[in-house]
């Protein structure tokens, strides 16, 4: 039975806290990255980095331990929400606080870690920081993966269904995007205010959105207590064999999203980082983008690829989300390789446009499937388990692979007290395009199956 239409209420908060959410997601992913490249390492004397851990490496176990924490949290809370059977006191609350711990970075700096204790040396208040920051980005990740990976996924299934779904994952893939614009934007908020004021700023908004949710949004659940479910027993429900056979569908649409998040995040939480550091020298170059013969060109790669896109969107249903599905797997993949050898900023630009449209459509068509397919009466007990997919395997492998190609590319950066850092090289992005390239091997035996959930029922 299809649910009523989407109100202007719902509408409001789907936006509101989908855009907000992937806000604080993109600058977790790549401000904190060079929150301790820039400002952590950057301001440490040469031998206190000589006696840590590398950059990359402690990226990559900051973005490997939220990540951990995220899927931990989804199943726990996940299945509270659908235990106590509500929504909207875990977004609302879990956005507020969410915002206050971000805030918090604000304080975190070698000087304020060397108030707090005796340290014998430089390096142990630069290990003492990297840990502070990476503590605090864990605890940040559990208020986040409270509020919008747990209840404001569960709480997005509950209000759609398969007529308004490709509809809703299109404002919702749009989200990321927009998010990733304005978060690059701020970065000259960041080089002219500060990191502190920075997260400040960030907190507070992301704060004001949990507060105005309190007000605005209406729970998808009754508030009742479910006492017909047991609660220990369902966080490893979505792990059964039997359950698995049962949805190979839904499991087939995960392996998919699990291999080209992994891609994303080969790359992702090394970006800001790689454009500032690389030969691209990007951010001191972008005027050139804006100039002479290189500005028609940025401008018709844009018009294009925004073209193309909505194309995709608008057409999607009369093209076929299977045909769609491959062309932008296809996009996405080899976008990814021709990124690699992108050596100026224009072939840069140029060559992620393919990718970014490909991105954004696997994300739409591939949520939608999701969705669509994961069971109406235990949303909340499948949000850990897509979470599994989409953050665990993801953020953990993804970064590795990005260091161990920083190893062995010998690029480094020297910061103004001469200390010299390891930095991710464009490699990244051609292993990313390669493995993007493998979701293939789910997705074939997924179109195989069948993704119109109104010709199959179940399998």
């Amino acid at each position: 039975m299809s649910k009523p239409k989407l109100g202007l209420r719902v509408w409001f908060n789907l936006i509101l806290f989908g855009f907000m959410g992937q806000v604080a997601w993109n600058v977790e992913n790549m401000y904190f990255n060079t929150f301790l490249c820039n400002f952590i390492y950057g301001n440490a004397t040469p031998d206190a980095v000589k006696s840590s851990m590398s950059v990359v490496d402690a990226v990559a176990w900051m973005v490997a331990l939220s990540a951990v924490v995220a899927v931990i949290t989804t199943f726990i809370m996940g299945n509270l929400s659908d235990k106590i059977n509500n929504r909207k006191i875990f977004i609302s609350v879990g956005y507020i606080l969410w915002g206050i711990v971000t805030g918090c970075f604000g304080f975190i700096s070698l000087d304020n870690t060397a108030k707090l204790g005796h340290f014998s040396s430089a390096a142990g208040i630069l290990t003492a920081t990297v840990w502070i920051v990476i503590g605090m980005d864990c605890l940040m990740t559990f208020m986040g993966s409270t509020s919008n990976d747990s209840a404001f996924n569960a709480w997005v299934t509950d209000v759609t269904d398969t007529e308004n779904r490709t509809t809703t994952e299109t404002v919702l893939s749009i989200m990321p995007i927009a998010a990733l614009g304005a978060v690059t934007a701020s970065g000259a908020a960041v080089t002219k205010l500060g990191y502190p004021v920075f997260f400040f700023g960030l907190g507070g908004f992301v704060t004001l959105c949990g507060i105005l949710g309190l007000f605005t949004m209406k729970d998808s659940r009754s508030g009742e207590v479910n006492k017909s479910s047991h609660y220990w027993a369902d966080l490893f429900y979505g792990m059964r064999p039997s359950v698995i056979k049962e949805n190979s569908r839904l499991y087939l649409a995960l392996l998919t999203l699990c291999i080209y998040n992994t891609a994303f995040q080969v790359f992702f939480p090394y970006l800001i980082v790689y454009l500032q550091h690389s030969e691209l020298d990007f951010l001191n170059k972008l005027p050139t983008l804006f100039s002479g013969s290189s500005l028609i060109i940025t401008v018709v790669s844009l018009v294009v690829t925004v073209a193309v896109l909505l194309f995709f969107i608008l057409r999607v249903n009369k093209i076929g989300k299977g045909i769609c599905l491959v062309i932008c797997g296809l996009l996405y993949g080899l976008g990814l390789i021709a990124v690699s050898f992108a050596r100026t900023p224009l072939t840069f630009l140029v060559s992620c446009c393919p990718f970014l449209v490909g991105y954004a459509m696997l994300g739409i068509i591939v949520g939608a499937v999701i969705r669509d397919f994961t069971p109406e009466d235990k949303t909340g007990l499948f949000q850990g388990v897509r979470m599994v997919f989409m953050v665990l395997i993801p953020m953990v492998a993804g970064p590795r692979l990005a260091s161990i190609a920083a190893k062995n590319s010998s690029i480094t950066y020297i910061n103004d007290l001469g200390a010299e850092n390891i930095l991710p090289s464009s490699l990244m992005f051609l292993i990313a395009g390669i493995l993007a390239l493998t979701m293939f091997a789910a997705v074939i035996p997924l179109l195989k199956k069948g993704i119109d959930p109104r010709k199959v029922k179940n399998d």
